[in-house]
């Protein structure tokens, strides 16, 4: 039926010319070559798109086990995945990396990733030591007012607590017999004195005037002032009541008696407190101890002023820690000559603790104390007291070369550097996160894997201690990296430098163990490290850098525990250092303790 269909077409003149074009049609779609079926990721996309074709020297790695590495695609040995190319090893980027840690990202890439970096410089920042805490009365300015002498209160011109006073006002009435015949002694002294004046005996006289001074002596111990002295002279009769003056400006902050009150010697009627000077009573943490001294500006807020900024100085810390909060009481003095500031009100406070490039407190910055070395706080990963940061590479644009650091305080918005930077170098700032993350898919040493993904890039990896050919394959022999001969002597005076820090860790004498720290950071500063070529070259900078940074966290370690950290980090790095190099060991060298 269809042969007929198409001889009737073929055969009418109108339909002729369509016959002849829906046939060529079909000979060309009949012809053509049926595309590939091809496999690709996001990423193989992307790569295809900026550099037109994988290179044949291109890694193939998987996405879920980085440490695959091969030169070749496939499956991967763990999971069976199809591996993927990995970006960075084209041949548009065929320059070698001068570092382990180091990456190359294109220009779309760094667009991606939000790159940004800022320099490391140089300036005086201060370390915010936050406490809190209460008012409290000034203790050197508290004065009682007591019974000197025994008596009977007949009256109290103050009769409740809050009221202002002033040295000298009359505070309490008393009647003492006590006092009564003080007051007789004084008087009967005076008279003895005028009727022998006329008396030629020498002798005479002076007693008579050491009585005076002694009768007036008397009432004085007993609380009565030069002028109710004088006034009781004057009046030249004895007087069984006395008035207690006040003996400081103030407050009245307790009455402990009342009217008609018998009273002892001794008996405290009441308490004044002068609040134009007063205390605050700060709680610092245990770990900000070092950044507070005396003598140093405090700022503090009250919830009762808010937007008011007060200011006192550390007049005192404590010697003891509270051993529940953990905390040390911090003293300020504060004037307080507007009375606005109460007893018990609560306060936050500040102190500014100006750094050196020590990372040490200092009274105050000046041309002789050299600034500490800043980052900004977002530049690093930080993992305990080291830290990971991303330096861009002078020259080599899009590249970035990952560096452990040893941080120092954080300072507002950054952090003090102590060792792994230098003042100019560009850190970064955004996207670290990133480039750390492209280093731990091409294995290669990062914050999240220290010591890479397995042996440097390119090599055949390993994984649970089995090699990862493909199957049928033989297993490569691992090749052993040998040193040139004229850097083993100096490996072996580094050894030796380490054992002197085991030896010193036996003894437990920290400033020993500080020094011998010191010394190794000495002698891995003198080898030279231009012996080593390529992936040798790599290694042992990566692995000076690290030691480096032990020798320096010990020789600045404060106790025993601290030195001890520090070893065991160096001894991880010093096993590194003889495996994969392959330094021989000399006799009676210590692999840690």
């Amino acid at each position: 039926m269809i042969k007929n269909h198409l001889h009737r077409i073929r055969s009418h003149p109108s339909t002729r010319y369509t016959y002849a074009a829906v046939m060529l049609l079909i000979f060309i779609f009949c012809t053509r070559p049926a595309p590939a079926l091809v496999h690709s990721t996001h990423a193989d996309s992307k790569i295809a798109t900026e550099h037109g074709k994988q290179h044949k020297n291109t890694l193939w790695t998987c996405s879920m086990h980085p440490q695959i590495q091969l030169s070749k695609p496939g499956k991967c040995p763990i999971c069976g995945m199809d591996l993927i190319p990995v970006a960075g090893q084209n041949k548009e980027q065929k320059e070698k990396p001068g570092s382990l840690r180091e990456l190359t990202l294109s220009p779309y890439a760094m667009k991606l990733a939000e790159i940004e970096t800022s320099p490391v410089i140089r300036k005086f920042v201060s370390v915010n030591v936050r406490m809190v805490g209460k008012i409290d009365y000034d203790e050197t300015r508290v004065g009682y007012i007591t019974a000197w002498v025994p008596g009977r209160i007949d009256k109290l011109f103050v009769d409740f607590t809050g009221v202002t006073v002033e040295k000298g006002k009359p505070m309490v009435y008393l009647y003492s017999p006590e006092l009564l015949a003080a007051q007789a002694e004084l008087i009967e002294a005076i008279r003895a004195s005028r009727t022998l004046k006329k008396s030629r005996v020498k002798s005479i006289k002076v007693t008579a005037r050491h009585n005076i001074i002694a009768a007036q002596e008397k009432l004085r111990l007993l609380g009565l002032t030069e002028a109710q002295i004088k006034e009781i002279i004057k009046r030249g009769k004895p007087s069984d009541h006395i008035t207690i003056l006040a003996p400081m400006s103030g407050v009245v902050i307790h009455k402990n008696a009342l009217e008609g009150m018998y009273v002892k010697t001794g008996t405290r009627i009441y308490t004044i407190a002068d609040l134009s000077n007063v205390w605050a009573k700060l709680d610092a943490y245990e770990s900000d101890i070092a950044w507070l001294r005396e003598g140093q500006e405090v700022d503090f807020k009250t919830e009762a002023y808010p937007g008011i900024s007060f200011k006192g100085k550390i007049s005192f810390i404590d010697p003891f820690i509270n051993p529940k909060t953990r905390t040390v009481k911090v003293r300020v003095d504060i004037s307080n000559e507007n009375y606005r500031l109460k007893p018990e009100m609560f306060v936050h406070a500040v102190a500014k603790a100006p750094v050196s490039a020590a990372a040490r407190v200092i009274e105050t910055p000046d041309k002789e104390v050299l600034p500490p070395l800043l980052i900004p706080a977002s530049a690093p990963l930080i993992t305990g007291k080291r830290a990971i940061v991303y330096v861009a590479v002078p020259g080599k644009e899009g590249t970035f070369e990952g560096r452990e650091i040893i941080l120092g305080p954080k300072a507002g918005d950054y952090y003090v550097v102590l060792s792994g930077l230098k003042e100019g170098e560009r850190v970064v700032t955004n996207g670290n996160f990133k480039i750390d993350s492209s280093l731990q898919i091409q294995a290669k040493p990062s914050m999240m894997s220290p010591e890479g993904g397995g042996g440097g890039g390119g090599h055949q990896m390993k994984h649970g201690g089995m090699s990862m050919g493909k199957k049928g394959e033989k297993k490569e022999a691992k090749i052993k990296m040998g040193v040139p001969p004229v850097f083993i002597p100096q490996a072996k005076a580094l050894l030796r430098k380490y054992d002197e820090i085991a030896r010193a860790l036996d003894a437990g004498d920290i400033n020993r163990i500080r020094t011998s720290f010191k010394e190794f950071k000495t002698q891995l500063d003198h080898i030279d490290a231009k012996t080593l070529t390529g992936h040798l070259h790599m290694l042992w900078m990566e692995l000076a850098m690290l030691m480096r940074n032990d020798a320096i966290l010990g020789s600045i370690s404060t106790d025993f525990e601290e030195a001890t950290d520090a070893f065991k980090s160096l001894s991880g790095h010093i096993t590194r250092m003889k495996t994969q190099l392959g330094i021989p060991m000399e006799k009676g060298h210590k692999n840690g303790r």
